[in-house]
């Protein structure tokens, strides 16, 4: 399975602009879903509700395939597309700038609105916190109580993280795994060679994590 890496931000950071009375409020937020999206754009609305824009854009997924923008009202690509040229230009993914914008009683025309949504998300940008991050896939695995140890000692100190452990009747583990560490599967399998034919490990692979 090919790596799939690509830069995103840590945490949300923010953007300030102001022309001729007006302010544009950017928000640069990291998102994995468009439910995520839709989510933030809404309590921007509530928290800001005298702005008369909240204008947008996105890109999702390691392939950056996945994006849009929004003027929200404002002249046509003239505020969507200046925020999502940014995302661009900083080549990001997972991701939402959205610029909250106070009218200030002058317009601005187009040249004026591309350039104030261009310059308050390219600061937001500029004061994120920028990572690389990668590809993760899920992986279920089921094992008895005696493979615990083996199982357990292949996993310790991996790149992975354990997001639900079930002990019961059996043992049940689903993981994050890098794709780039998936060969770590293959050692898990391996194991199987040692146990009685009787007594198996069971791997299920959910694919990457959307």
């Amino acid at each position: 399975m090919q790596t799939g890496k690509f830069k995103t931000i840590t945490a949300l950071s923010e953007g300030f602009y102001k022309e001729k009375g007006s302010k544009f409020l950017a928000f640069a937020i990291p998102c994995k879903t468009e439910e995520e999206i839709k989510e933030y754009i809404q309590r921007l609305r509530k928290e800001y509700h005298q702005a008369v824009h909240v204008c947008s854009a996105f890109r999702l997924g390691s392939d950056k395939k996945h994006y849009r923008a929004s003027d929200d009202g404002e002249p046509s690509n003239s505020a969507g597309a200046p925020i999502l040229g940014q995302i661009q230009s900083f080549d990001l993914t997972n991701i939402l700038v959205a610029v909250v914008r106070y009218y200030g009683g002058i317009n601005l025309g187009v040249g004026g609105l591309i350039n104030a949504y261009r310059t308050a998300s390219k600061e937001a940008l500029e004061n994120a916190g920028i990572v690389e991050q990668e590809d993760e896939v899920l992986v279920s695995i089921r094992y008895s109580y005696d493979e615990m140890p083996q199982v357990m000692g292949v996993l310790k100190n991996s790149p992975v993280q354990i997001v639900l452990q079930d002990f019961q009747l059996t043992c049940k583990l689903e993981i994050r795994i890098p794709v780039s560490e998936l060969g770590i599967l293959d050692r898990i399998s391996e194991l199987n060679l040692l146990l009685p034919e009787e007594k198996h490990i069971i791997i299920e692979n959910h694919g990457i994590i959307q």
